[in-house]
């Protein structure tokens, strides 16, 4: 019996729908984020070229800010790693529902309490980043263990590419050339591909909307749906624990 689309022993391709999901969610945070705290927080290749530009211009605290996210992100994807690992030794169906639980509960304080927090104040817009890069860290980290690599959810560019290659395949001319030899696109992997990115692009309208219009609660609805994508396989799990624990301690 599957427990959802982070169930450790998930169906087949479960990761296809589950990655549309979190493209959604990370489209939205990082548009709405955007507008919270004037900075894209979902990749880090604008990160990284934004401290070699404030660097080169003496923007220390800048420089700072943008070493701080990349780190953050990076100790996000770090700490998914750990746990999924920890949770899949011992067995654990929740295993691939753990990081986004962390993800949503952080989510949670970030929409509860943001609005509680001048983001403009220049002392806080640095943590705002931090934890929000750690966010993206720890979903795509997670998504990537899960699909083998096949997919990312926080950035378009890969996306954007692998549609370009399967379209050049799709449109290559090939009357010329016998059955055998013609050259094919992978369809199925198109028809992912622009999945994703149509999540994407809806998750970011949806979260600049969000944002827009009621603030930092627009956060809270994210959070629901990642907590939608983990409650079953983590009561599962805590089941066979309280079980376990009542036959040590009749």
């Amino acid at each position: 019996m599957t427990l959802g689309l982070t169930d450790a022993n998930r169906p087949q391709g479960a990761h296809v729908p589950l990655g549309a999901v979190l493209c959604f969610v990370a489209g939205a945070i990082n548009a709405g984020g955007f507008l919270a705290v004037g900075m894209y927080t979902s990749h880090m290749s604008g990160v990284v070229s934004s401290m070699a530009d404030n660097l080169v211009l003496g923007h220390g605290v800048l420089l700072w800010i943008g070493f701080g996210s990349l780190m953050a992100f990076i100790g996000g994807a770090m700490t998914t790693a750990m746990m999924v690992r920890w949770a899949l030794r011992r067995q654990l169906r929740s295993a691939f529902g753990r990081p986004l639980l962390v993800e949503a509960l952080l989510l949670l304080v970030f929409g509860l309490f943001g609005a509680a927090i001048d983001a403009r104040s220049v002392a806080l817009v640095p943590y705002t980043v931090v934890l929000l890069c750690f966010i993206m860290g720890l979903q795509n980290a997670l998504i990537t263990k899960q699909s083998n690599g096949e997919i990312r959810t926080t950035h378009v560019t890969g996306l954007v590419t692998d549609i370009g290659i399967e379209l050049g395949l799709l449109f290559y001319i090939n009357r010329h050339f016998p059955e055998s030899a013609r050259v094919r696109a992978n369809r199925h992997k198109l028809r992912m591909h622009l999945k994703l990115l149509l999540s994407f692009i809806a998750g970011a309208v949806c979260g600049a909307w969000g944002f827009k219009s009621i603030g930092y609660i627009a956060t809270v609805p994210l959070a629901l749906v990642l907590v939608t994508l983990v409650y079953k396989p983590l009561l599962f799990d805590l089941g066979n624990w309280l079980s376990q624990w009542k036959t040590r301690h009749p």
